[in-house]
């Protein structure tokens, strides 16, 4: 496991970025216990403003035929969803929409990385759509949609 520091905006103690390793100066949330199991799944900003996301095949990602399984695909992308239009959200949501398809195998050992873009962000819904790649292959492609949430105010006490 690739060590973590916390990043320094106070508002953000689940943003962490690697100090070491292949990810170093990628960052990652650590709020959803499932995507740290099955991860680490990481981000970072590029020179030009997008976000490039990736993760490093390893044997707990693969299926019964030693290739990258389909439900650790879609758990990635739902990530990359968060990871792309989290300029856009900027705040908390939800995936309400998803959809992809299935072009070919991811295999142990290699470097899943995906790209995408923000199709529309409107008041409430926020639409975007990506792809993964494992060098010149293209393995995944996927849209969809994310609703921003309010937080709720606390409730008054005995409420």
């Amino acid at each position: 496991m690739h060590e973590l520091t916390k990043m320094t905006p106070p508002q953000r103690p689940d943003l962490h970025v690697a100090t070491e390793g292949e990810f170093k100066g990628w960052q990652t949330w650590i709020r959803d216990s499932f995507e740290n199991h099955i991860g680490p799944f990481w981000h970072r900003f590029e020179d030009d403003g997008r976000v490039r996301c990736a993760f490093r095949v390893e044997k707990k990602h693969l299926n019964g035929s030693q290739n990258v399984h389909g439900g650790c695909f879609m758990a990635f992308a739902d990530y990359c969803l968060f990871a792309i239009g989290r300029h856009a959200l900027d705040g908390r949501g939800v995936t309400v929409n998803f959809a992809c398809e299935f072009l070919d195998a991811g295999h142990e050992g290699e470097l899943i990385e995906c790209t995408g873009e923000v199709t529309r962000a409107g008041g409430s819904l926020i639409f975007l759509r990506g792809e993964m790649m494992a060098g010149e292959r293209r393995l995944f492609t996927f849209s969809g949609t994310i609703k921003r949430v309010k937080r709720k105010p606390p409730s008054p006490a005995g409420g």
